[in-house]
């Protein structure tokens, strides 16, 4: 029975919770399956097409449309889009059915433009940076106040640059209290007085936060970069990774964001470091790459620890939520954990406002979610709780109402109705009461924001005294005009005497690849007779002095070591991994025919990928055949000749040919002048192969030689440098 009754009071419960949610949300919403509607943008007097426009739904699909003003949007039945473009005022409209939208909006094309000249002279020089000095310093403080003060600012301007200057401080103030259409207006006026990079990069920021999407990826790429400050072009690079991440562009996003990161690690710029790595680390999140985005997260978070705690600790809480979202909630909490301590210890010295990440009622409430997610039931309800009463005593009604939401729900999963309940009917309450106080706090907004706009038209009307000077200033353009062809004119002859250099150089680069090319050919000719000429006196001295079995397995080994030095003699690289071959191939022949006279090891590290390697043919049997020929032969014991092959980097192997033969100045001694001839032919066509390479493959290959030992025999060490492509 008690079970019984148990049921009927969690449906009750789960009815009351809903009727009540119901309530709050002004009724259940149905919504249908999503449809593609389809759409267009034209101007209503000429019914022109607008191109760029920012189309974006409610619940969060983005479009724009293309050069004949169309658009396709995802949209359920209801939803509501919001039509934003630079030149005429934002439009809102809501979805009905399938059938195509056609807007008609009115634009202004012709905006008005401003006096470069004042026909009033200041009584008082100092009295224009005084106004705006004085609007910067009740920027953040008295909105309207700041506002006075440019209105002031702008009776007193006396040139374009002080124009651009009031403008762009208004702008600023706009920018500041959120009123971002009126920072895109001010900043443009600003812009048509005097052109400013750093304007620029605000108006596009504007733009952005505006949700002017394409208007701000126009402004930004509209920039040259080459006239940009280091700092600047990090902010240009950041902007652009914010735009893409905002129109689910994640991969454009990710690519500006290390962009701005590779110049701000270049020139030292700590704090962009730090906040690159951690926007980088959200777009791999929104992109769904978790592992991608944990790496970059934890190395913002590195950073982050080398400057101030409140840095350090907003980083954390980031690398707090992120663990959320990929349900590592024992790394959350120990991360929450630690913030919280830093939190009490900056707010010694700080004081937070309710909307801050850093409160500590929002963290121990995303403590005890963390716990209740993981089925703590005792944590979630001791953290939440906390919350609740931090929250009251801060007045924080909005963290309240989550928290006890959420305890409501904790109490349920633990079986405590009664508990749940009334933890339920606290949560109702608190749901009224911000309801009430955001009202109010949008009746507040809307007059402010009303308040603003009003004196945006009294600060625009001042210009209509100015309008008087513009056919003066018309007649200046006329004469910029005249200016400016004669300079383009100079620019495009520049443009063509540039243009006939680089073809030029094109030419000439060519054919020295084609000379290059056909001087490799030539000398891997004389090569390839120079070693047969070798090899078959070889041949003909080991039948001479051996059996006629052992002499037709010498002759095999030769042929097969024949035809691959054909195969490869048309290349100019073969991969490491044939010459190992050809090598122990041409040394097993060598030491058939001197076994009294040295032994051979080839060495090879295991940890080298062959075939990540190339290397050009007959490179190395030359230097081997010269140890043999010209050292062990020689010797009066027996000698040793050694190949190793190390991986002294992973982009770079060194190849050792050593030998403890009679060295290279007993050997010069001991030849014929035709013999010293012979040889230096032939060393001599292998350092032009290898500088005409390095020259090709910018220095791919490095040979150095030198005496191996400092005895009567001092032998002779080869050391060959490979470097990968």
């Amino acid at each position: 029975m008690n079970t019984y009754l148990k049921y009927i009071a969690l449906l009750s419960f789960v009815l009351f919770s809903t009727f009540v949610l119901a309530q709050n949300n002004g009724g259940l919403n149905i919504q249908g399956e999503r449809f593609t509607v389809r759409g267009s943008v034209i101007e209503s007097d000429t019914r022109n097409p607008i191109p760029d426009v920012n189309i974006e739904v409610n619940g969060g699909g983005y479009a724009t449309t293309d050069i004949m003003g169309d658009f396709r949007i995802e949209v359920r039945i209801g939803d509501e889009l919001t039509i934003r473009y630079k030149d005429f005022e934002t439009v809102y409209y809501t979805i009905k059915s399938n059938e195509r939208i056609e807007v008609q909006v009115e634009t202004n094309k012709k905006e008005r433009t401003l006096s470069k000249y004042s026909k009033r002279l200041r009584s008082n020089p100092e009295s224009f940076k005084s106004l705006i000095d004085s609007a910067d310093v009740y920027l953040k403080k008295d909105a309207r106040k700041s506002i006075q003060f440019i209105s002031e600012a702008l009776v007193e301007t006396n040139s374009a640059k002080e124009n651009g200057i009031a403008y762009e401080s208004l702008g600023d103030i706009y920018f500041y209290w959120k009123q971002y259409d009126l920072a895109v207006s001010n900043y443009r006026i600003s812009l048509q007085s005097t052109n400013s990079n750093e304007v620029s990069l605000k108006l596009a920021n504007a733009y952005k936060l505006n949700k002017n999407y394409q208007e701000s990826i126009q402004t930004y790429k509209a920039l040259d970069k080459r006239e940009l400050t280091n700092w600047q072009l990090v902010s240009l690079y950041e902007g652009l990774g914010d735009v893409y991440l905002l129109t689910k562009d994640f991969n454009t996003s990710i690519d500006n964001y290390k962009q701005g990161l590779t110049v701000a690690q270049n020139h030292l710029i700590k704090p962009k470091e730090t906040d690159l790595n951690s926007k980088i680390a959200q777009a791999y999140s929104a992109k769904g790459d978790a592992d991608k985005a944990k790496g970059f997260f934890y190395k913002s978070l590195n950073l982050a620890n080398s400057e101030n705690k409140k840095r350090a600790v907003s980083e954390k809480l980031k690398v707090a939520d992120f663990q959320n979202d990929i349900s590592d909630y024992s790394e959350e909490i120990q991360l929450r954990k630690e913030a919280l301590n830093t939190i009490s210890e900056i707010e010694a010295d700080s004081v937070f406002e309710n909307e801050s990440p850093l409160t500590p009622q929002k963290q121990n409430y995303k403590i005890g979610n963390a716990y209740a997610s993981q089925g703590d039931v005792g944590n979630a309800i001791s953290y939440l709780e906390k919350s609740i009463v931090e929250a009251e005593s801060k007045s924080d009604l909005i963290v309240k109402k989550d928290a006890t939401r959420r305890l409501s729900e904790v109490y349920q999963t633990a079986e405590d109705y009664e508990k749940s309940l009334k933890a339920f009917q606290d949560y109702v309450d608190l749901v009224d009461q911000v309801y009430a106080k955001k009202e109010q706090q949008i009746s507040q907004a809307a007059r402010f924001s009303k308040e603003l706009s009003n004196k945006q038209n009294r600060i625009t009307s001042l210009e209509s005294d100015r309008e008087l000077s513009e056919s003066k200033y018309q007649l200046s353009t006329e004469q910029t005009k005249r200016q400016k062809l004669i300079i383009y004119s100079l620019i495009g002859g520049l443009a063509l005497l540039l243009l006939a250099a680089f073809l030029m150089f094109k030419y000439i680069k060519q054919q020295r690849l084609a000379n290059n090319l056909l001087a490799l050919k030539s000398l891997r000719s004389q090569m390839n007779p120079h070693f047969i000429f070798n090899a078959l006196n070889s041949v003909n001295s080991f039948i001479a002095s051996n059996d006629e079995r052992t002499a037709n397995k010498y002759l095999t080994d030769f042929s097969l070591l024949m035809r691959a030095v054909l195969e490869n003699s048309e290349q100019d690289f073969i991969p490491l991994e044939k010459e190992i071959k050809l090598l122990e191939l041409y040394t097993k022949l060598e030491h058939f025919r001197f076994k009294d006279k040295f032994d051979y090891t080839i060495k090879v590290d295991k940890n080298i990928n062959v075939n990540d390697f190339v290397i050009p043919p007959m490179l190395l049997q030359p230097y081997i055949e010269n140890a043999v020929w010209h050292g062990l032969r020689y010797k009066k014991t027996k000698g040793n000749l050694e190949i190793a092959i190390n991986q002294s980097n992973p982009n770079e192997i060194t190849i050792s040919i050593i030998d403890d033969g009679i060295g290279r100045a007993q050997s010069k001694a001991l030849k014929t002048e035709h013999q010293q001839k012979q040889n230096s032919k032939g060393m001599g066509n292998i350092k032009k192969r290898v500088s005409i390479l390095n020259e090709m493959y910018k220095d791919k290959v490095d040979v150095s030689i030198s005496d191996f030992q400092e005895e009567v025999d001092t032998g002779t060490k080869v050391i060959v440098t490979l470097k990968k492509d």
